[in-house]
């Protein structure tokens, strides 16, 4: 019988993930990955609950439950990781690299040198002989998330929610008296729950006002409490007020300048082309050509050429994209398959 170590976050998905595959013949263990318990400001952290929560599942379902604590790890390679990038005033995404380092490498290593065969997830994707696949619910796809994983990687997992609508994952939960059936899904930042990114980051880097300049005119048109805090095409948190809405466009992090603007049309928040530094193909390196690309997720999918410069992939895209910026990850695909992707340069 194979053995399956399941991801359980104590969310609906992971719970409705360890049933099916006990369903289906698997041998299935729990496994709760400890790695964010810091409480912040207002924000008590929710891992106690989730771990209840999981475990709860793990004991209806008759399953091994067992702990893994990669918090030290996690720290390191996640949190330090996306703190240094804003630093930089660059845009990262921890969910990624929470993907990369953590779940699909230090949780799938552990795993095998524990006795698992595989591991599954709740992630909304597809997997086929290591190839990556867009879920069958396509408002719910998290391919976006998965694109740093690698082949060898994917050959060890599973993915069984994959094939449904999140409506029906629900019905399926309650149907099977799922403890987790009803509770929410979580929002926010991976690691902080419902506390926003400037309220998480403020906890590691000081606040430093400095001036929010007009971009054509050059004009002071107020104060804002440090560069970090702010993205390209960012319209919220800038206090401004009255007549058209203002946007970021650009920092300056050396002199902690934000650069704003009314006027939407401008070239730096649209983007005709990118660059893609950190290139990873989950299974081999296209050839060039045209493919389809998504600069975030939910974003819809857009068309774009690909051809390659040394290590740097070039996307020319159809039309511009809007408020793109350094950092991000842009996640190409060929079809339903996912190919691999980059951070822009």
């Amino acid at each position: 019988m194979t053995k399956v170590y399941v991801g359980m976050s104590g969310g609906v998905d992971s719970s409705l993930t360890a049933a099916l595959l006990k369903e289906q013949g698997y041998d299935v263990t729990g496994v709760y990955m400890k790695n964010w318990t810091q409480d912040l400001p207002g924000m008590k952290c929710p891992w106690a609950d989730d771990l209840a929560d999981a475990k709860r599942v793990a004991v209806q379902l008759g399953i091994d439950f067992k702990v893994f604590d990669f918090e030290n790890e996690y720290k390191h390679k996640v949190v330090d990781y996306m703190i240094e990038e804003y630093k930089l005033g660059r845009t990262p995404n921890p969910d990624i690299m929470c993907n990369q380092e953590v779940k699909f490498k230090l949780f799938l290593e552990t795993a095998l040198e524990d006795g698992a065969d595989m591991i599954a997830t709740g992630h909304y994707a597809r997997v086929e002989n290591g190839v990556l696949k867009q879920a069958v619910d396509t408002n719910k796809d998290q391919t976006y998330f998965l694109y740093r994983v690698t082949e060898a990687a994917l050959q060890k997992t599973l993915f069984p929610l994959g094939e449904f609508k999140k409506p029906l994952v629900r019905e399926m939960a309650k149907e099977r008296g799922l403890y987790t059936a009803a509770k929410k899904d979580s929002q926010g930042i991976c690691f902080v729950g419902q506390i926003g990114i400037r309220e998480f980051l403020s906890q590691y880097v000081e606040q430093i006002a400095g001036p929010i300049i007009d971009k054509k005119t050059g004009k002071i048109l107020g104060q804002h409490d440090g560069a970090i805090f702010y993205t390209i095409g960012q319209r919220h948190g800038l206090d401004l007020g009255g007549g058209l809405p203002y946007y970021v466009v650009g920092k300056n992090m050396d002199k902690n300048e934000v650069y704003v603007t009314t006027d939407l049309n401008d070239d730096t928040l649209w983007k005709p082309a990118l660059d893609l530094i950190n290139v990873h193909w989950i299974n081999q390196t296209p050839t060039e050509g045209e493919f389809m690309i998504r600069v975030r997720h939910r974003a819809a999918l857009a068309s774009a050429k690909l051809s390659f410069e040394g290590d740097i992939a070039k996307l020319v895209l159809d039309n511009s994209e809007r408020a793109v910026a350094a950092g991000q990850s842009v996640v190409i695909y060929d079809g339903d398959v996912c190919i691999g992707g980059g951070v822009i340069a």
